[in-house]
């Protein structure tokens, strides 16, 4: 139930009170009486509007009137007004007060939409918006990666929208209206991959044209006489039928000069009802897509009119100025944050604030780039340009003044601003008060790298040398610190494990640090203290950086480590450090723990104590070298716990602690290389290996110690963290499918992607090395795909915009084609004028000849790649737009790519993304609720996570998705299945639209959604949706997945369900294949799937076949759990059955053998299967099982229903009693291998089934 397994967006947040030594989070109970006070005070209100009946509208308290507004704006029956207001009994609502303020609004209260005079900035937005109607009505926006507009195909395959599933249920039951046939290309063993399926084009998407022309007219501005008849401005329009119209707008509204009436708006809204509100809604960050379809250059008058008019703060529609991003940055995060509503506020504006920032300084990026904004030092070299652009400051990623020299010159560069932006992440997530960090974006565009920074005041204004007082602005030659910034990053240094420092400046002097060297403090003019120059925040990769005279720990050797890198600032990923003292403190705690419980034996009997002793040692050994496991004695259990509260006695620094037991926590600290000797806490030096940092004398012995313990981390990683990725994929517990995936599991772990050939190496090593083949697969084309990004970003560097497509075309050729000798085609004016190439020479920022990229041959680009170290082609053009054709990459008479394919070239940005910290929390609290069996609290605080997401990121986030597919999973448990549909069906299009669509989430989403549609009766839809969910796994894959597997089986279920026996077939027998492979022929998945193909053969009369599979399966069942259990009984009564229908269709051909066309045939029974079992199956491969109870369990469960009640009511009066076992327990007892479980409906309720899902391990 933990969201979709792998790839869950959610589940990388790590909790902060993980070791037992960071401040504890508010426990539940404050966030339950928190759900209470939001839950009583959600209302509906009517909206009035003119000349539409009124409708209800289900408002927030802490919602603003302002949001009303956008919510009537996006609406069809009132998108066409922009200028009103709200009124409550007469009164105008404040645009920006929150609704809990507003006297006497309530549940029931009646809003009145009131048109108000418009003025020249409302006459604009009013444009603005209608042109934005007009564009939503084609994707084009979609297609060009503009104004966070992004493509969806879901409706394609639901025929609209899948909410009136009563209506349709008729049409999903008629066996003959469902048209079964899978397109050619998805059928198992296809070797076609078409492109063009990728992009059904929907025939509602043919641009629906309104207007010809919507532009300003050429009579602006209204003369002074006209302007106190209240004209605004004037507006020149042709319609589709050709008819030249003006209109005026003027404060009373928007007229057709010389005539009476209001103009009519054109009909948009016929085409947006189609639509699901989730297509249009643009997301919080843009999101490219790698293909798109051949579009004729057509006339555009209102893109067009967009184009050129000043972009620059248009989105405020406050012309002619900028926006001051520091300042509004800076703002949000000081807003206050003591209770929820305000926490609430604060994280919208965060959020708001930083996905304006990200799009503004992506367009900043890219027009610095192609040379469209004026560097700030125009005479020196291109490389050492610098830029600011709608107060923004831009700078690229190249080594200007030696400054990485010691690190790796252009390469360190290029890395440093990803590294700083890690570390701008990771301080805003610590959050401390008065502590600022630059808002900061890293755009890679045309093989560039440019940093684009909020500006500090009075930066440049001043020398950085007499700016920074805190750090260090040459590596740590010379150095400073300050007493503020000690304090303030002193409160950061606990959670981000920075130890404070001392290290020695050019005069010999010692300076104390709380981060490292490079970490630079500025106080702006605004009297805010900044810091910046993040990129050592975590501890250095010794793996990656060999030192003279440094031993490595004998697992690094084993592996090749140290090797030398391409820079010096590798490090270590902070989900790494978490996982090391995560790892020490479980050290720690058996070391303490066996001690204790030496020293108890020690006053029982001397004898056993020398034998402990022992024990104790060599623990101590083991536990280092392999991960701690959980203590098999009661025992260990009870040292465990005394440990815990020694360690907090002595922390509390109470006298009261015998010198022994003080002893053994001091022991236990100095083994595992913890700072403080009373008290777990393990923290890192950053500066430790830093090339020209010295250290004093009088810090020898700690620096000693951190030595050895970055060491120990390195070999961790190695040793714990790569083996524990491996085996998770061989568990199938992490099932990544494309590059993405596998490098957020990796990060997962704390592993960089610097170690995938480790990865690769380890699995080829792995015994079951079969059972890891996707891995494999995923792990090379990843490699390759990498290694070529590199080599296309420095030859990108040397190409002139004129050539852009021909480079690209010609790249791709190369790297992908098997055509021998690709020429690439010089633009033309390359070879015509000489003189213009020279003049242009100095505007290009690589130091390339202009048409050196043009030499490239395929042989000497796979040298190169692999000097650096399937599905390459579309991992590697997320960079560009390819056209949506079908390509034939085995032609070796003409090359594959031409230039009218590449259509688009767009950035890659790197940002960061803010959380919803209370939402986020809310919805982790509903997982454990949900798990420990309840179920309607588990929903109810689920609910209140989507509420309280939508709150902060609005409607469109990944965080929302995932909490929109565990309330579909919910409600489908719960029986709700209509309402299953609705939230995943919202789920579904907000993957395609925020992760793209053919991400490996939207791909599992499409067959949550197969499922709910089958149980809703809507098969041929359900049909059309896995059918789809396959093409994609292709697309992204290939077929030799085991996730292909659990897709062949729904779709062999669900076919075999509408007797479609021979289709069903091919799929199930695929499904089993893959199985087999995958989980081993013993598994009870490859049992499973023996049984679903046996019961196909059956429906087709085959019982020979039927039985063979059948006797498979039951072989399996009965060697993994035993004669007696459920599933080996119910396997066992399925061959008798089948038994006995083979054995009477034998008797019926012998008679006919015998008696010919007089034969007396008794007639057999041939069922078709019923939905009802269908469903069943489906349920079980997809991980839901529902298991009947005995009186007995019932008993049980009710018992445990009072208990909890109980429990709670004693909370409530402030009672401590010991917590009720969950659910889990009572099942498990009953011999259920249980993975996660779900209680039914309402647990007070008398049931006979819970559902609970189950590990078909």
């Amino acid at each position: 139930m933990n969201g979709s397994g792998p790839h869950d967006s959610l589940k990388g947040e790590k909790d902060a009170r993980q070791n037992g030594h960071e401040e504890a989070d508010p426990g539940e109970d404050g966030n339950d009486q928190e759900v209470i006070v939001i839950q009583d005070t959600g209302f509906t209100v009517k909206i009035c509007a003119p000349g539409i009946e009124p409708f209800s509208l289900q408002v927030s308290p802490q919602e603003m009137v302002q949001e009303i507004h956008q919510v009537l704006m996006d609406r069809e029956d009132t998108c066409h007004r922009t200028c009103f207001s709200l009124q409550l009994d007469g009164n105008v609502l404040d645009n920006f007060a929150e609704l809990k303020t507003i006297e006497g609004l309530q549940e029931g209260s009646l809003l009145k939409v009131v048109e108000e005079p418009y003025t020249v900035r409302e006459a604009r937005i009013h444009v603005r918006h209608i042109r934005d109607l007009l564009k939503s009505l084609d994707p084009s926006d979609a297609f060009n990666g503009v104004d966070c507009n992004s493509l969806s195909f879901l409706s394609v395959f639901t025929e609209g929208d899948l909410g009136d599933s009563g209506k349709r249920k008729k049409k999903g039951t008629e066996m003959e209206q469902i048209d079964c046939t899978p397109p050619e290309h998805i059928l198992p063993g296809s070797k076609e991959r078409p492109l063009c399926a990728l992009q059904p084009q929907n025939r509602d998407w043919k641009p629906l044209q309104c207007l010809k022309v919507l532009t300003m007219s050429g009579w602006n501005p209204p003369p002074g006489n006209r302007k106190m008849h209240g004209d605004l401005m004037y507006l020149y329009v042709i319609t589709v039928e050709d008819r030249h119209v003006s209109i005026t707008a003027s404060t009373r509204g928007f007229y057709l000069n010389q005539t009476v009436g209001p103009v009519q708006k054109p009909a948009h809204s016929v085409a947006l009802v189609q639509r699901h509100p989730f297509e249009r809604i643009a997301t919080p960050f843009q999101v490219y897509s790698w293909t798109a379809p051949q579009a004729e250059h057509a006339m555009d008058c209102v893109r067009a009119e967009d184009a050129y008019t000043s972009r620059l703060g248009y989105e405020e529609h406050i012309p002619g100025q900028t926006r001051d991003w520091n300042e509004e940055l800076q703002t949000t995060r000081e807003l206050p944050r003591k209770n929820l509503p305000e926490r609430l506020l604060r994280e919208r504006a965060i959020f708001k604030v930083h996905s304006d920032f990200t799009a503004a300084a992506t367009r900043g990026a890219m027009a610095v780039i192609d040379g469209n904004v004026m560097a700030i030092n125009p005479s020196e070299e291109t490389k050492m340009q610098m830029f600011i652009w709608n107060n923004i400051f831009f700078s690229l990623g190249f080594d200007v003044r030696d400054h990485y020299k010691d690190f790796g010159g252009d390469v360190a560069a290029y890395v440093a601003p990803t590294n700083d932006l890690n570390g701008v992440r990771t301080y805003n997530a610590v959050d401390v008060e008065g502590l600022y960090t630059l808002g900061t974006v890293v755009v890679d565009y045309r093989g560039y790298r440019v940093t684009a920074q909020s500006i500090i005041p009075g930066i440049l204004e001043r020398e950085q040398e007499q700016s920074v007082i805190y750090g260090s602005i040459d590596f740590g030659k010379t150095v400073v610190s300050h007493a503020k910034y000690l304090e303030l990053l002193e409160k950061t240094s606990r959670p981000l494990k920075i130890q404070k420092h001392k290290v020695l400046n050019d005069k010999n002097e010692e300076v104390e640090l709380c981060s490292s060297v490079e970490c630079k403090g500025i106080i702006g003019n605004d009297g805010r203290h900044y810091i910046l120059d993040l990129l050592r925040t975590f501890p250095p990769d010794l793996n990656f950086l060999p030192v003279e005279g440094e031993d490595m720990p004998e697992e690094c050797k084993k592996m090749g480590f140290p090797k030398q890198h391409r820079h010096k600032l590798c490090c270590l990923r902070q989900e790494l450090v978490d996982a090391f003292v995560e790892h020490r403190y479980l050290l720690f705690m058996k070391l303490a723990a066996l001690q204790l419980m030496q020293q108890k034996a020690n006053k029982q009997e001397s004898s056993v104590a020398l034998e402990n002793g022992a024990s104790a040692e060599n623990g101590a050994a083991d536990s280092e070298r392999t991960e701690p496991q959980d203590s098999k004695m009661d025992d260990g259990v009870t040292g465990l716990e005394q440990v815990k509260e020694l360690a907090e006695t002595i922390a509390s620094d109470d006298g009261a602690v015998d010198p022994k037991s003080r002893e053994v926590i001091r022991n236990a600290c100095k083994a595992v290389g913890s700072i403080s000797d009373t008290s777990f806490d393990i923290r890192f030096n950053p500066d430790i290996f830093s090339p020209g940092v010295r250290f004093p004398e009088s810090s020898k012995e700690e620096v000693q110690d951190q030595k050895q313990l970055l060491k120990d981390a390195a070999a961790f990683l190695l040793s714990c963290q790569i083996p524990g990725l491996v085996k998770d994929c061989l568990d199938h517990t992490v099932l990544p499918m494309d590059g993405a995936t596998l490098a957020e599991a990796m990060h997962q772990r704390g592993i960089n992607m610097r170690y995938l050939g480790k990865v690769i190496n380890f699995i080829t090593k792995t015994p079951g090395r079969a059972q890891l083949d996707h891995i494999f697969k995923i792990g090379i084309s990843e490699l390759i795909t990498r290694s070529a990004k590199h080599i296309f970003k420095t030859y990108l560097q040397g190409v002139e915009l004129s050539g852009l497509s021909a480079a690209i075309s010609h790249f791709l050729n190369c790297f992908l084609s098997s055509f021998p000798n690709p020429i690439a085609h010089l633009p033309a004016d390359e070879l015509v004028s000489k003189k213009k190439n020279k003049k242009r020479k100095n505007r290009n920022l690589g130091n390339a000849d202009n048409t050196a990229w043009a030499s490239m041959t395929p042989q000497e680009l796979w040298k190169n790649i692999c000097s650096e170290q399937v599905t390459p082609a579309r991992a590697w053009t997320h960079q560009t737009s390819i056209l949506l054709k079908e390509y034939n990459f085995d032609n070796r008479h003409k090359p594959t790519f031409t230039e009218e394919d590449i259509l688009n070239i767009f950035p890659v940005v790197k940002h960061v993304n803010p959380k919803a910290s209370d939402a986020f929390h809310f919805f982790q609290s509903g997982q454990a609720k949900v798990q420990q069996g309840f179920l309607k609290e588990g929903c109810e605080l689920i609910n209140e996570a989507l509420n309280l997401f939508n709150n902060v990121y609005g409607a469109m986030h990944v965080e929302i998705c995932a909490c929109l597919r565990l309330l579909a999973r919910l409600n489908y448990i719960m029986g709700d299945y209509s309402e299953a549909l609705s939230n995943q069906q919202k789920a579904v299009l907000m993957s395609e639209r925020v992760l793209g669509i053919e991400h490996p989430n939207t791909i599992q989403e499409y067959m949550h959604l197969a499922l709910y549609c089958f149980a809703n009766s809507q098969l041929s839809t359900a049909l059309n949706l896995l059918y789809r969910a396959r093409y994609l796994m292709l697309l992204v894959f290939g077929e030799d997945h085991p996730e292909m597997a659990l897709l062949d089986n729904n779709i062999g279920l669900v076919l075999h369900g509408v007797m479609e026996y021979d289709l069903s077939l091919r799929f199930l027998e695929n499904a089993l294949a893959i199985s087999s492979k995958y989980h081993g022929c013993k598994s009870l998945k490859v049992a499973l799937s023996h049984h679903l193909v046996a019961r196909v053969y059956e429906s087709k009369a085959e019982f020979r076949s039927a039985l063979q599979h059948e006797k498979e399966g039951y072989t399996i069942y009965k060697n993994q759990l035993g004669e007696h259990h459920e599933k080996t009984k119910e396997s066992s009564e399925y061959l008798k059955y089948l038994t006995q229908q083979a054995v009477a269709l034998q008797r019926t051909m012998n008679e006919i053998y015998k008696n010919g066309s007089n034969a007396n045939i008794m007639p057999l029974k041939f069922t078709a299967p019923s939905m009802a079992s269908v469903l069943e199956q489906l349920n079980i491969i997809n991980g839901i099982l529902f298991i009947p109870l005995s009186q007995k369990d019932l008993e049980n469960l009710k018992a445990e229903v009072q208990r909890r009640q109980q429990l709670q009511e004693s909370m409530k009066s402030g009672e401590h009693t010991e917590p009720a076992p969950s659910l889990l327990h009572i099942l498990v007892k009953r011999g259920f291998q249980a993975k996660r479980l779900i209680s039914p409906q309402s647990l007070s309720e008398t049931v006979l089934r819970t559902a609970i899902f189950v590990s078909l391990r």
